[in-house]
């Protein structure tokens, strides 16, 4: 229909955002009232709205799923609170019949209660036209959301690994035209004036990377970056350049500092191994180049990723693991957020561990190592939630 389409993600994520980038031709901005905050999740979304007929904000786990409690702070539903926005319920209707009005009714009394309304009921896992149509009167019936739309139980899947969905640089769209079906095609519409009322006056660049140039690694072995804090880098008046690890390129030469975010170096170690930009990222280190390495930025500069060399700039092993060993919203003493996700553990010589400094004072969560004038730690930081901290990482 040719809307266009402004995605976003709720909550601390990097891979649904890399889908949302690719189905929509845009950047897909992550929103949360936990580690980015109402208001900066408003402006968010009513800047990156502006050119767009349509704003979908894809919500993270369950709509009452947040740091604490029901709804509580870092959840879909109090993020749909704090922005006004409506919810479309995605429910899992396989073998489901009239306990679907049930099972709505309870979600959206709980909604009610938190000012969040229900715009309408996405039904997945159908098992024909006729299920549809059943659910739909149902719903009708009993005054509860419409159902707008339903998926058919044998749509295809994206595939998972590790930490969630693969990449979409990795595989094809799978094709979901015959499987999708819309029951109303007016019902996404266009509500740009609604963000315009919403307008709030945005952040006011203070420009403490001025003459600064940041290099960045972005490559399929370092891709879990939030477009915000590209966008923060450059709005304190850092110029940004990229540069790939995989592809053996070197360390800007321009370079004033260094930043190293997470990603998928266990899937690339022996071309990691075998790159030359390992050593020349070890070299702008022991020369004391500020630097910030995330997850597996760090990883890749520790000894060795299940027991294949790395830069060994860091006196630790990687080693990765079946299941989650962390996750969860962290929080630096100077008020930097941020969140750690990830299957892999390290190991500190015993010496190291002696004599280690810690990189960020945090009540839970790692904190990760201090070598020189680098800071690495598992967890992923979110720059514009401490501005003056954080540029203070890029300059010293």
């Amino acid at each position: 229909r040719h809307i266009r389409v402004a995605p976003y993600k709720a909550g601390p994520d990097f891979l649904d955002p890399m889908w949302h980038q690719r189905l929509c031709g845009r950047d897909s901005y992550n929103l949360d009232t936990r580690m980015i905050g109402a208001d900066a999740s408003r402006q968010l979304l009513q800047q990156h709205t502006a050119d767009a007929d349509l704003a979908i904000i894809e919500g993270a786990m369950g709509l009452f799923d947040g740091r604490s409690g029901v709804g509580g702070e870092g959840s879909s539903a109090d993020l749909a609170n704090v922005l006004d926005e409506p919810v479309l319920l995605v429910v899992h209707a396989k073998g489901m019949s009239g306990s679907i009005v049930p099972l709505v009714e309870g979600f959206v009394a709980r909604a009610q209660a938190m000012q969040v309304e229900f715009a309408g009921i996405i039904a997945n896992h159908v098992g024909s036209a006729n299920h549809a149509r059943i659910l739909r009167e149902l719903l009708a019936t009993e005054g509860s959301p419409p159902l707008v739309a339903w998926m058919d139980k044998n749509a295809p899947r994206l595939p998972e690994r590790h930490l969630g969905l693969q990449m979409p640089s990795e595989q094809p769209l799978p094709d979901f035209s015959d499987c999708f079906h819309v029951e109303n095609s007016d019902f996404f519409t266009a509500q740009p004036e609604k963000h315009a009322e919403k307008a709030t006056n945005h952040h006011i660049a203070s420009a403490y990377l001025a003459g600064k140039t940041v290099a960045v690694a972005r490559d399929a072995a370092f891709c879990f970056i939030y477009p915000a804090n590209i966008d923060w880098l450059q709005a304190q008046g850092a110029t940004v350049r990229f540069f790939s690890p995989l592809a053996a390129e070197m360390v800007p030469a321009d370079a004033d500092a260094l930043w190293l975010p997470g990603g998928y170096p266990e899937l690339h170690l022996q071309t990691l191994r075998d790159s030359d930009s390992l050593a020349a990222i070890a070299a702008a280190i022991e020369a004391g180049m500020p630097a910030l390495a995330e997850c597996g930025g760090m990883m890749v500069l520790g000894q060795t990723i299940d027991d294949v060399p790395m830069a060994g700039v860091l006196p630790c092993r990687f080693a990765m693991q079946d299941r989650l060993t962390a996750l969860g919203y962290r929080e630096a003493a100077s008020g930097v957020r941020g969140h750690e996700f990830h299957h892999s553990k390290r190991a500190f010589t015993t010496e190291a561990q002696r004599h280690k400094e810690d990189a960020f004072s945090v009540s839970r969560g790692d904190a990760g190592m201090r070598y020189n004038n680098l800071r690495a730690s598992y967890i992923h930081w979110y720059f514009p939630s401490q501005p003056e901290e954080v540029a203070s990482w890029f300059q010293n």
